[in-house]
């Protein structure tokens, strides 16, 4: 815990802050269970990942979905910027809000100097917010961890499935409880 006198912000303070312009489109910051929390700079493999993931999604997506990438999803006490997501509706339907964790089928982030966050931090605020499928897209190790089932524990939210798949791997990509298509690990890794 910080030493120093501290301020936690909730999602319409975040959000008053940024209509007031004291924060821009060009602060790389985010609401993570009431922090802002700076957004690490993304280095040319991440960006490879984060791109190629979305065209890969972008080619299977049902009916009433469409992919986005490094936008943000409001939910009880966080406004996280996912790497790539895949949103019931379209980009209509938001116009007067950002996605909640109701309209969201996948979120996908990328990590690389992120990992521990990623796989602690924000695992957790999917889990509490009921995002079903979490994919984290691990670069240093290349492989993909899929967690799913969240579930709320007396110690913190969690997922109660991880299954880990290779660069040789096909995985299922399931939105609301129904597959929709396989891809290959290695299509989704630069």
């Amino acid at each position: 815990m910080p030493t120093e006198p501290i301020w936690r912000f909730n999602v319409t303070q975040y959000h008053q802050m940024i209509r007031s312009g004291i924060l821009t489109e060009d602060d790389p910051v985010e609401l993570l269970e009431g922090w802002i929390i700076y957004k690490m700079p993304k280095n040319p493999p991440h960006r490879a990942a984060t791109k190629l993931t979305r065209n890969a999604l972008e080619n299977i997506v049902p009916s009433g979905c469409y992919v986005d990438s490094q936008e943000p999803i409001t939910l009880e006490d966080s406004e996280p910027e996912p790497d790539v997501i895949i949103v019931r509706g379209n980009t209509r339907d938001y116009l007067d809000r950002h996605p909640g964790w109701q309209d969201i089928g996948l979120v996908v982030e990328i990590l690389d100097s992120t990992l521990e966050r990623d796989r602690t931090f924000k695992k957790r605020i999917y889990a509490r917010a009921g995002i079903p499928i979490y994919w984290i897209i691990n670069l240093s190790e290349q492989q993909l961890e899929v967690y799913t089932e969240p579930i709320e524990l007396a110690s913190e939210p969690t997922y109660q499935q991880r299954q880990d798949y290779s660069l040789s791997d096909e995985v299922a990509v399931i939105i609301s409880g129904r597959e929709v298509s396989r891809l290959t690990v290695r299509d989704l890794l630069p």
